[in-house]
């Protein structure tokens, strides 16, 4: 049965679950997916005087923590931007390592590689790769226009705004059409891209659904209930 935080999105002819956390779960296969966590983009900031809150991490990681707790699942793909920049796994606390090593601890985990860090990171074991095939899938970092249908992607941290019972709404969403999905950006300070965008045009020529992430729900709302902006 499926929960009020979770919506089925198929993609290829698979069904996935697209949970209010923001990952893609795949139930045949004990596989969870999440993209863009951006580990110590405040830490980054830091460095440039741009002072924030420094507890992302920890968030992200608790959350991501939570998520596996609820699936039990024996694999974990992580689709690139994982970490904010490519010393960013040197920056953990010794505490959020901790929290990682916990998370990925008997899993199978993929690390794809991302723009922000294209290399593994150091000492947490699992397989690096620029994409991952399983089944009619490939799971890859920036999606692409001339994918074949099953492509599951991230990096462009979509939302989408909403007008409903009269106000506007703003909310990490995924996006797809039944060939291909692009996940939210999972990570506490990870920003977004509105669906509407040009960048998301070529993707979806046909237009798209959008799984808005609520509090305790996931809402879905076609490509022309959404608003640019």
């Amino acid at each position: 049965m499926i929960r009020r935080d979770e919506a089925v999105l198929a993609v290829a002819g698979v069904e996935f679950l697209a949970t209010a956390d923001g990952a893609l779960v795949w139930l045949e296969e004990s596989l969870v997916v999440v993209s863009d966590l951006h580990l110590e983009k405040g830490s980054s900031f830091a460095q440039r005087r741009v002072l924030l809150p420094p507890y992302d991490t920890a968030e992200t990681l608790k959350r991501l923590a939570r998520l596996l707790s609820r699936f039990g699942a024996k694999r974990l793909v992580f689709l690139g931007d994982s970490f904010h920049d490519r010393r960013a796994d040197t920056r953990l606390a010794t505490s959020d390592r901790e929290a990682l090593q916990r998370c990925i601890h008997g899993r199978e985990i993929f690390w794809i590689a991302g723009n922000h860090d294209p290399d593994p990171p150091t000492g947490l074991g699992g397989t690096a790769t620029p994409e991952l095939a399983i089944g009619p899938m490939l799971f890859r970092h920036e999606p692409s226009a001339r994918a074949e249908p099953g492509e599951i992607a991230g990096h462009l941290h979509p939302v989408a705004r909403v007008a409903t019972r009269g106000r506007s709404l703003r909310r990490r969403c995924f996006a797809g059409d039944g060939r291909r999905a692009i996940l939210p950006a999972f990570g506490a300070y990870a920003g977004g891209l509105n669906v509407r965008d040009a960048a998301f045009a070529p993707l979806f020529p046909d237009g798209f659904t959008a799984h808005l992430m609520g509090d305790e729900r996931v809402f879905a709302f076609p490509r022309a209930r959404c608003l640019g902006g």
